[in-house]
């Protein structure tokens, strides 16, 4: 073996330890998000005369992790990682009806708030995983298709393209779908634009966190160079 040699398998090693670990990383924040906003969601408050759900403040680094991961993974963990954390998300709910049952020990006073909060409205949780698991899944093809379709550069442009068709989506099924009928017609549309008008923002802020992971060799498409 030539010294050339064996450098090169010492620096595809390295990069494919890098890559373990920013995948290991970025999986979970993109979990940890999802429960966060989840649980946000609970809280309805008013921010700038908009009616917003507290997980809109978490829940739009979701599409750019998810980005992130399809970038670092490829597609098929992408999608992997989008319905293990709907199942997450449904042991959660779980995990918190079951603790509301549970009868509490008489010195705890704090029983009827932790229902009150905690236990779910499983309609919002219906609502919430079924926007989640279809916006996740549409920004992923839609992010696949600018790749392949269109141009492996501007890695801006994919993240901008999928958010774009993915945030209307997800806001337009959870808002309709948690609280239509339950809440007054305007505050469920105050809700949606609330949500848009964050998402929108909270993308542009994460745009760049593409650019902190690598590409995934894929042979279908042409090499990659460090492409803006």
């Amino acid at each position: 073996m030539t010294l050339t040699t064996a450098n090169q398998i010492s620096a595809t090693k390295e990069r494919a330890a890098a890559m373990t670990q920013a995948g290991i990383v970025v999986v979970a924040a993109y979990i940890a998000a999802q429960i966060l906003s989840d649980i946000g969601s609970l809280k309805i408050a008013v921010l700038a005369g908009f009616s917003v759900d507290g997980g809109t403040f978490i829940y739009p680094l979701t599409f750019t992790l998810r980005d992130m991961i399809h970038k670092l993974l490829g597609r098929q963990a992408a999608r992997t990682v989008i319905f293990t954390a709907g199942a997450i998300n449904i042991l959660m709910a779980l995990f918190f009806a079951f603790l509301s049952k549970l009868p509490p020990d008489p010195t705890w006073p704090w029983q009827e708030a932790f229902v009150n909060v905690l236990n779910p409205v499983w309609r919002i949780v219906a609502a919430s995983i079924v926007a989640e698991l279809v916006s996740e899944l549409l920004d992923t093809e839609v992010y696949q298709a600018w790749v392949t379709h269109i141009t492996p550069h501007y890695q801006w442009a994919r993240v901008l393209t999928s958010n774009s068709v993915s945030i209307p989506v997800d806001s337009l099924i959870f808002c309709w779908g948690a609280f239509g009928g339950m809440l007054p017609v305007n505050i469920v549309w105050s809700i949606f634009w609330s949500n848009i008008l964050l998402k929108g923002l909270t993308t542009l802020i994460s745009l760049p966190g593409i650019y902190l992971v690598r590409e995934k060799e894929d042979s279908q498409l042409p090499p990659r160079r460090n492409h803006l």
